[in-house]
C-alpha cells in the first residue's frame, strides 16, 4: 500500500494448473460440541444445502481427507486437526487470499481484505471470496458481511459473527460505524487542499457501462434511472510525479460514490477501469484479456482505493473505537 510504488505485475488469471481445487476447514476447539464431534457432523454443517448421503459418498469416495488421509464418516474430530474437500471439477480465478484479522469482540470481526478479492461470490469465484474464507478458517463457520467493498478495494470491513449478529447490526450499521475514511491515489495534481462533493448520483438508462453511475447535475433528465443524494469530503495528503494521494471522507454510502465524485472533480482513480480512461479498458475486457501494456497505462492492476478507518460505537454506554490500517 506504497503511495510511491505501483504494482504492475500480470493481473489475475483464472488458474489453469491440473491440481483439484482444494478447501481446508481447520477443526476449532470451539467447533466441537455435543453436536459437532464426527467429521461428518462437521461437514454437514458447513455444506448444509448438501443431503447427507451425498456427504457421505464424499468421505467414502475420498473427497473429503482428515489431515491429508481417508477417515470415516463417524470418526472424532480433535482441535488442531484440518479437514480437506476436494472438488476435482471446479476452478475459480486466483486471488489475493491474505486477509486478516483486525479486530474483534464477542459479536463482530474487523479484517482486512486484500485488493481483488471479492467479499461474496461471483460468476467466478464461489468459494475463494471474503466471507467464505471468515467462514472456513475461523470458527465463525455462519459469520456474515455487514456492508461491503467493491472487488478491486481493499481495506477495513466489518463481518457478524453469526447470524443473530447480523439481524441484530444489519438495522442499526448507521449507529454502529461513525466515521469512514478512505485513501484514493488519483490522477494529476488538484489545485484544492481540501474540496466536497454534494450532489445527486445515479445511472443512466443509455450509459455503455451498466453499472456505472453519473454526477446528475442541476438538472436531471429523463436518462438517470435513481437519484441518490452523495457527498464525500476530499483532503489532498501528498502530491508525487503525476499522482496525488487524497483522503476521502464518506458521508453517504453509494454505489461508486468516491470513484465518481473524483472523475467528476477531473481526478480519476489511478487503475479505474471504469471511470478513468472514458471506460475504455472496462468495455475492452468484457470482450477479451487486458495485456500488459494495458496495465502499464492503467498504472495499476486494480483501481487505488483502500478503506483506511472505520470508527465505530459497538457498545453505546463507552467510548468510540478507531480501527486504521498503516498509512498508505
Amino acid at each position: 500500500m506504497m503511495h510511491g510504488s505501483l504494482n504492475l505485475s500480470s493481473p489475475v488469471l483464472p488458474h489453469a494448473d491440473l491440481h483439484p481445487f482444494e478447501l481446508h476447514h481447520p477443526v476449532f476447539a470451539d467447533c466441537l460440541s455435543d453436536h459437532v464431534r464426527t467429521l461428518l457432523e462437521f461437514v454437514a454443517l458447513r455444506y448444509a444445502k448438501h443431503e447427507q448421503r451425498e456427504l457421505i459418498d464424499w468421505i467414502n469416495t475420498e473427497r473429503i481427507l482428515l489431515d491429508g488421509v481417508p477417515a470415516r464418516p463417524e470418526q472424532c474430530l480433535m482441535a488442531g486437526q484440518i479437514v480437506s474437500v476436494i472438488m476435482p471439477d471446479h476452478w475459480e480465478d486466483a486471488v489475493d487470499t491474505q486477509w486478516h484479522k483486525v479486530w474483534e469482540n464477542s459479536e463482530i470481526l474487523a479484517v482486512y481484505k486484500p485488493a481483488l478479492l471479492p467479499v461474496s461470490r461471483t460468476t467466478r469465484n464461489l468459494y475463494n471470496t471474503l466471507i467464505q474464507l471468515v467462514r472456513r478458517q475461523t470458527p465463525f463457520y455462519d459469520a456474515h458481511l455487514l456492508h461491503r467493498l467493491d472487488t478491486e478495494t481493499d481495506g477495513l470491513i466489518l463481518i457478524a459473527k453469526d447470524k443473530a449478529s447480523d439481524r441484530k447490526w444489519k438495522k442499526q450499521l448507521d449507529q454502529l460505524i461513525e466515521r469512514k475514511l478512505y485513501h484514493a491515489v488519483v490522477s494529476g495534481h488538484p489545485e484544492w487542499l481540501t474540496n466536497e462533493v454534494e450532489c445527486e448520483l445515479s445511472e443512466r438508462v443509455d450509459s455503455e457501462i451498466r453499472s456505472q453511475v453519473y454526477v446528475a447535475g442541476d438538472q436531471p433528465t429523463t436518462l438517470h434511472k435513481k437519484l441518490r443524494w452523495s457527498k464525500t469530503a476530499f483532503r489532498v495528503l501528498s502530491r508525487e510525479g503525476n499522482t496525488s494521494l487524497i483522503e476521502c471522507e464518506l458521508f453517504t454510502g453509494r454505489k461508486h460514490q468516491i470513484r465518481a465524485h473524483l472523475k467528476s472533480l477531473g481526478h480519476p482513480i489511478i487503475g479505474d477501469k471504469i471511470y478513468a480512461h472514458e471506460g475504455y479498458f472496462y468495455l475492452k475486457r468484457l470482450d477479451t484479456t487486458l495485456s500488459e501494456r494495458d496495465y502499464e497505462v492503467l498504472q495499476s492492476t486494480h483501481h487505488r482505493l483502500t478503506a483506511v478507518e472505520l470508527v465505530i460505537r459497538p457498545d453505546p454506554d463507552s467510548p468510540s473505537i478507531r480501527l486504521r490500517l498503516n498509512p498508505i
